[in-house]
């Protein structure tokens, strides 16, 4: 008889204690730990024997990897969970839960965060492995996003502009003042533009945002960059107003917020690349110039990315922009000029926020790669550093009104723009008479 229609039974398994038979069947991720998770299937009872100590600190190793696998890990047994931090209720106070590698990815075609169609779900994807997860976030049905920061979100609150720092997988929330508490100080800034259309005043506070976030001893602390003004503004969990410091920062196109620091270069780069960083702080300190990179060593270099913990700054060989070179930040801080010829198995995306993804997560990413805007059609195309060619551009609409994406790639290249993926143009989140109105159009100002 077939073995598939075979009816004969295996034997039972051998009887096992009541403790040992809780970590044989481990339950399902219950609701106090990170959406999207899945319980292991099976575990040895030998595990359940493991000290306390031993079982705490190979949580957080495995933590310092991906908060999903730690939330697995306490999923696998009573004790084990026990033992080890819930990482709910920590997840925005405490670095160690933030999901840094994760991505917010928009769906494209028109389906911003909150569409109806998606009913209130949200997907996300790993950077470093592939995996996606969907989350569901009723929140975006009265809020729109503003940044995406060390995996956490940055939300603005339709009804009266308030700021809310969003764990995506515990839902931690961190409040923060309106920015609606700028908008006095701006009218009373005579070096600001002045317009009399009310909504200038929010495009210069809503377009071309980027935040960076600290959190220390239970403070956090959030710091707004607007490159139109050229200005910051900062403000704790505990404010009740947003500051803006009367310095102002240098012109620059792409900045990286890494872990609580900023890090930008001076646009344009005529006369070589002036990389500057400043720090999270209450109040932060002026940028200061960390590195310069002559124009003869690096041509158009002001794109910055974070790649296996390097911070790495990359632009053209000559004005040619044919060849794409790159440096580590922390050579040219010492002065060396040795350009990097091997990136591993990644590839980095440069645009208004800079990237990189694993090519072993994600198959139609090729390794050794730069994607970015061809300079000979100004079309996305991939540049391989193996070889110095461009591929055929692959993306020729990337900042049209009906953009698509049609590929896993460019969803990818859209988590780089915030001015894509809306099916009837540009919108912008901004605060209105009653009733509130989310989705206001205008050219060129969008949120993703």
């Amino acid at each position: 008889m077939p073995p598939s229609r075979s009816r004969k039974r295996t034997s039972a398994p051998p009887a096992t204690t009541a403790r040992a038979r809780r970590c044989r069947r481990p339950a399902a991720v219950p609701l106090d730990d990170v959406a999207g998770a899945v319980a292991p299937p099976f575990s040895s009872p030998l595990w359940a024997s493991l000290s306390d100590d031993l079982v705490c600190e190979i949580a957080w190793r495995v933590l310092s990897g991906d908060i999903l696998d730690y939330v697995r890990f306490r999923a696998v047994c009573t004790r084990w969970r026990s033992g080890t931090v819930c990482p709910r209720g920590r997840g925005v106070a405490d670095p160690r839960f933030h999901p840094r590698r994760w991505m917010m990815l928009p769906e494209g075609h028109g389906l911003y965060p909150g569409h109806s169609r998606l009913r209130g779900y949200v997907r996300f994807f790993n950077l470093d492995t592939g995996t996606f997860v969907r989350v569901k976030l009723p929140l975006f049905n009265s809020h729109c996003a503003l940044d995406s920061v060390d995996g956490l979100l940055l939300l603005q609150r339709d009804e009266d502009t308030g700021i809310r720092l969003v764990h995506p997988f515990t839902g931690d929330i961190a409040e923060l003042p309106p920015l609606a508490t700028l908008l006095a100080q701006l009218k009373n800034d005579p070096s600001v533009p002045h317009g009399s259309d009310p909504y200038w005043w929010w495009s210069l506070i809503r377009y071309c945002v980027c935040a960076t976030v600290s959190c220390s001893a239970g403070a956090i602390t959030v710091m707004l960059v607007f490159h139109h003004l050229r200005r910051v503004a900062f403000a704790t969990s505990e404010d009740r107003q947003w500051a803006m410091p009367s310095w102002e920062i240098p012109v620059n196109i792409a900045p990286l917020s890494l872990q609580g620091k900023l890090y930008l270069v001076q646009f344009p780069c005529a006369n070589g690349s002036l990389v500057f960083q400043m720090e999270v702080g209450s109040p932060p300190l002026p940028p200061k110039m960390i590195a310069t990179c002559p124009a003869d060593k690096l041509y158009g270099g002001y794109h910055l990315v974070e790649c296996n913990s390097q911070i790495l700054l990359a632009g053209y060989t000559d004005s040619s922009m044919s060849h794409i070179l790159i440096y580590k930040l922390e050579d040219l801080i010492l002065e060396r000029f040795v350009p990097v010829t091997s990136i591993g198995d990644r590839a980095l995306f440069l645009e208004d926020r800079s990237l990189s993804v694993s090519s072993k997560a994600l198959p139609t990413i090729i390794a050794e790669t730069v994607v970015y805007t061809c300079p000979l059609n100004r079309c996305f195309a991939q540049y391989r550093l193996t070889t110095g060619a461009w591929s055929q551009p692959f993306d020729g609409y990337s900042d049209g009104f009906n953009p698509g994406p049609y590929s896993l790639i460019q969803h990818v290249i859209s988590c780089c723009i915030r001015n894509v993926w809306y099916v009837s143009g540009p919108t912008l989140c901004v605060l209105a008479p009653s009733p509130v109105v989310r989705n206001w159009s205008l050219d060129h100002l969008i949120y993703w």
